[in-house]
């Protein structure tokens, strides 16, 4: 498994995050997003991160563009978590897409959010061929999430 991470810069945790999280939090979705709540693999505790939703062909994915990130590794442990829109709150249950599977949901992934995340993906853009996509699947943790209820 590639252990690639891309920490955020100081713009992105103090400023862009906060702000993309303080909208969510209050209903108002900045292109596709929401707020990600899963408990922590060692602590128990609820760990927070904003995230963009995925749907694609009737099922939903979360893509972790900078890489094995924390929320990553306690999805693993935890199995899913919740996904808050505002006082909506969807809990979920997570399974891993493998590697060969990812392809056209990075496709999909990039063709929509590129301007905000094409630079954690090595050149690699919505346009380029399926190799490319397929070289950098290890290092971007895929998880298909199943609403309950």
């Amino acid at each position: 498994m590639s252990t690639h991470v891309r920490k955020p810069g100081w713009f992105t945790v103090n400023v862009f995050n906060r702000l993309v999280a303080w909208m969510t939090r209050r209903g108002i979705s900045v292109w596709g997003s929401r707020v990600l709540a899963v408990r922590g693999r060692k602590s128990g505790q609820w760990r927070t991160t904003p995230v963009n939703l995925l749907a694609l062909d009737g099922r939903q994915y979360l893509v972790a563009p900078r890489g094995h990130v924390q929320w990553t590794h306690n999805m693993r442990a935890a199995g899913g978590g919740e996904l808050h829109l505002g006082k909506r709150v969807d809990p979920f249950t997570a399974t891993e897409v493998a590697d060969d599977d990812k392809t056209p949901i990075l496709r999909a992934y990039l063709k929509r959010w590129k301007a905000e995340v094409g630079v954690f993906f090595a050149g690699v853009g919505p346009d380029s061929p399926d190799e490319q996509l397929r070289r950098i699947a290890p290092d971007h943790p895929v998880f298909e999430i199943t609403l309950k209820g």
